[in-house]
């Protein structure tokens, strides 16, 4: 188990896959983390990279800089080119979490909590909304960019501002972020798409168990975390490697666990063999035939 309390193979099991004989070395990584009330997770895609037991008493900005300085030393050192984007949201934009990330060299897209400067600055773009709104009764959405600093920020940086009003009101969102391009196309493309990572979270915290956390010492539940996420991943390469065009390529988890590996058998064991006796009305014994013809040597 390494350092943060995740093991290596990760983060390796990432660089081999994507540095597979055949396949480009990426050009860009978008590396989404979020966090939850047990672990903090960094995900690239579909790929789990990190997995954290989080401590109640910590904000997870504390321990995210930590973090990806590991990931970014591993990615660059596997792809001295590669471009590295963060995403998250407002829970990581801390003046240290900007401040470090600038110095790397890394791009990021990071959700901004709303406050009273940033509610001045558009105020007017919002009364517009709310009189068309009022005209055609439907909700209507502004986006824009200004350059704006806290006051714990040492320059001011880009933000980019989604107003929308509609039968609740005003719903203003802001994210800041380094990178450049249309504010809609940033907001709508590349910071909303960070919702694709909530899914994969589902997918190892509630499908795989990845949320229970009920020992008494800390590394006994860091360590359960670890085993779901290594179950994950290893959910994630079948439905790549193994499950592609099949019924179940675009499966979660929980489907491809129940209806494909959830099965009832008969075991047979002589003194030369153990023989596994998978009944034949199985449904699904075609695509389990394929996937294990798939993973064979």
């Amino acid at each position: 188990m390494g350092e943060f309390g995740w093991p290596p193979g990760l983060i390796e099991q990432f660089i081999a896959s994507r540095g597979a004989p055949g396949r480009r070395a990426p050009r860009v990584l978008m590396l989404d983390v979020d966090a939850t009330h047990v672990p903090l997770y960094v995900f690239c895609g579909q790929d789990l990279l990190v997995c954290v037991l989080r401590p109640s008493d910590r904000d997870p900005a504390s321990m995210v800089t930590a973090l990806l300085k590991r990931l970014l030393d591993a990615l660059r050192q596997a792809w001295p080119k590669v471009r590295i984007v963060v995403r998250g949201d407002s829970g990581f934009c801390r003046p240290r979490v900007l401040r470090r990330l600038d110095r790397w060299g890394v791009d990021y897209v990071l959700g901004l909590q709303k406050n009273t400067r940033l509610l001045q600055r558009t105020e007017l773009a919002e009364l517009a909304l709310a009189e068309q709104y009022q005209v055609r009764r439907t909700k209507q959405r502004f986006y824009g960019c200004f350059e704006y600093a806290a006051d714990s920020w040492e320059r001011p940086r880009r933000v980019i501002a989604r107003l929308e009003h509609g039968p609740q009101g005003a719903n203003p969102r802001f994210v800041v972020t380094s990178l450049a391009g249309d504010a809609r196309h940033l907001y709508d493309k590349r910071y909303c798409a960070r919702g694709e990572a909530e899914n994969r979270i589902k997918e190892a915290q509630l499908d795989l168990f990845g949320r229970r956390a009920s020992c008494h010492r800390f590394w006994a539940n860091q360590l359960r975390l670890l085993l779901a996420a290594l179950a994950y991943t290893l959910m994630i390469n079948l439905r790549h490697h193994a499950l592609a065009g099949t019924e179940l390529a675009q499966a979660c988890t929980a489907t491809i666990r129940v209806k494909l590996l959830k099965i009832a058998a008969a075991i047979v064991r002589n003194t030369r063999r153990v023989r596994v006796l998978l009944a034949s009305s199985h449904p699904m014994r075609r695509v389990f035939a394929s996937a294990a013809q798939a993973l064979a040597p």
